[in-house]
């Protein structure tokens, strides 16, 4: 098992997705620029939460508890049933590669590892718009706040499951844990920053082992 994720794992050059120069730099981001886009916006709706709403301290806990939750949800839904979509049609099967295929095929490629701004910006501007029949105002704002939270934890834990060796025994369990979703488990493990919907829905592994890598 080490010796074949070892060499999976060697650097694969990147996929172009488009002929286009510009459409294609587009593809590509530095690991650190969703921190340092959607950090501002975290910071300012919980400013505005404390600061000009003055919610209370418990309730913006529960709602911090459930924007990370609702996170963890959408991670595997999206991951499950958007990015492996079994499409039929040329330009279904060019879509789901453009958006998951090409990680699967170069899953080292530093620059594909998490998502662009220009396309987190119109994922989270229609579930604002979702959310925010659900969740009342000024709620909405914390709540939001700790969903984008929850993104970045997720969108880190998947760059370094990559990259990096994390020998903490929680975080090696993840790493080992996405990296058989790669190599081997089809149609399990769609859970990166937690099992616990794999675990609901029925795709967690039958023997409920991550096996060392």
């Amino acid at each position: 098992m080490a010796d074949n994720t070892t060499r999976a794992l060697q650097q694969e050059p990147s996929i172009r997705l488009f002929r286009n120069d510009f459409l294609e730099a587009l593809t590509h981001v530095h690991p650190i620029v969703p921190l340092l886009f959607w950090s501002p916006v975290v910071a300012w709706l919980l400013w505005r939460s404390v600061f000009v709403h003055a919610l209370p301290a418990p309730g913006l806990l529960g709602i911090a508890l459930a924007g990370l939750v609702v996170w963890t949800l959408s991670e595997y839904l999206l991951h499950r049933f958007v990015f492996h979509y079994p499409a039929t049609s040329r330009v279904g099967k060019y879509l789901v590669f453009m958006f998951h295929g090409v990680h699967h095929d170069a899953p080292r490629d530093k620059t594909r590892l998490v998502m662009p701004p220009a396309g987190a910006i119109i994922v989270m501007f229609l579930l604002w718009q979702v959310f925010r029949l659900i969740v009342p105002a000024p709620w909405i704002e914390p709540f939001c706040a700790f969903f984008i939270a929850g993104y970045l934890i997720y969108d880190y834990i998947h760059y370094a499951t990559h990259h990096f060796a994390m020998k903490h025994p929680w975080l090696h369990y993840l790493k080992v844990y996405h990296l058989q979703h790669h190599y081997g488990a089809e149609g399990k493990r769609f859970g990166v920053s937690s099992p616990l919907w794999d675990k609901v829905f029925g795709t967690f592994p039958a023997d409920g082992v991550a096996r060392r890598a």
